[in-house]
């Protein structure tokens, strides 16, 4: 069967990875987390004390940087790997989510992204979410959807991720982390985030994971008979 490129854009806490990740299992794709590789960058910077508002600073820290997605045998799953070393876990947390839109808006850092995601998709078979994809990195794909939810129903969502780590978070702060994150991510000058014109909306606020993923298997058979 003809592979596709399958992107995922829309707001922070909609879900996007879960749904890439459960696509990409079940069709045998590769999935790619776009936002793990800008959260990796933030990372470094931050461990590094690198001012991302000097173009300067940027350009020499991206040299020293290097981005890979390992299998983990256990899951099956990708994790994000910054110089040689598994920093999945490192570039959750909220100090690198507090960032992370900050240092994607930078042009560097989003031309450095990019030109690695466009190289994962010469192959197709590839799911990949963020807020780009669709209007920047693969314009062309197939199959592009934007996501979207209450805010509120995503408040609760990241709050629930974040409060197994952290049991001092609170819901006022994941609110006003989303709500700045959303102001960034549509305002800023590089690549804003927007739907692309042919992209399919998909509003989850009432939907289970179940009924999510059958309706995008859906969406997909469509885009491969469409593109056959």
């Amino acid at each position: 069967m003809k592979k596709i490129i399958i992107t995922i854009d829309g707001y922070s806490s909609c879900g996007k990875s879960t749904l890439a990740k459960q696509l990409a299992k079940k069709l045998g794709y590769t999935y790619i987390d776009s936002g793990a590789m800008y959260r990796a960058v933030t990372l470094y910077f931050i461990q590094n004390r690198i001012d991302w508002l000097s173009h300067e600073a940027v350009a020499t820290a991206l040299k020293d940087i290097h981005l890979d997605f390992v299998i983990n045998s256990l899951t099956g799953l990708g994790e994000m790997y910054l110089n040689n070393e598994n920093v999945e876990h490192l570039i959750r947390e909220m100090v690198v989510a507090e960032k992370v839109s900050e240092v994607a808006a930078v042009k560097e850092v989003r031309d450095f992204a990019v030109a690695q995601q466009k190289k994962m998709g010469v192959r197709k078979g590839i799911v990949m979410d963020g807020r780009d994809i669709g209007t920047v990195v693969f314009p062309h794909g197939e199959l592009k959807i934007f996501m979207t939810a209450d805010i509120e129903i995503r408040v609760q969502r990241r709050f629930k991720e974040l409060y197994e780590k952290n049991k001092h978070i609170t819901l006022d702060e994941v609110k006003h982390n989303l709500e700045l994150r959303d102001y960034i991510d549509a305002n800023r000058e590089i690549s804003p985030l927007r739907k692309a014109e042919d992209a399919i909306i998909l509003d989850n606020s009432h939907l289970n994971l179940e009924d999510q993923l059958d309706l995008v298997m859906q969406w997909v058979e469509d885009a491969i008979m469409a593109h056959s």
